[in-house]
C-alpha cells in the first residue's frame, strides 16, 4: 500500500528566497532516488507556512531516510523559523 508524507514548516521572514533553492533541490533528489514527485505548496494568507507533500511512497521507511539525509545535506533547518 502505497503511503503520502505532508511536511510543513514555517520558514524565516527572510530566508524565503534561500528556501525555495533548497526545497527545488530537495525535490529533485527524492525524484531521483525515489521516483517520487513531491510538491510544494504555501498557505494563502501566511507566506511563511509551507507544505511538502510526496505522494504515492511505496516503501516509507527508505523515502523518510532519503527525505532526512537530504534535508540535512542541504542544511535546510537554517532557512526554518
Amino acid at each position: 500500500m502505497a503511503t503520502s508524507f505532508y511536511v510543513y514548516y514555517r520558514v524565516a521572514q527572510d530566508a524565503h528566497a534561500l528556501a525555495q533553492q533548497r526545497v527545488a533541490a530537495l525535490l529533485e533528489h527524492l525524484r531521483i532516488h525515489s521516483g517520487v514527485r513531491g510538491r510544494l505548496m504555501k498557505k494563502c494568507g501566511e507566506r511563511d507556512l509551507w507544505m511538502e507533500v510526496y505522494d504515492g511512497v511505496g516503501d516509507a521507511a527508505r523515502f523518510e531516510a532519503l527525505l532526512v539525509s537530504g534535508g540535512q545535506a542541504l542544511a535546510f533547518d537554517e532557512v526554518l523559523m
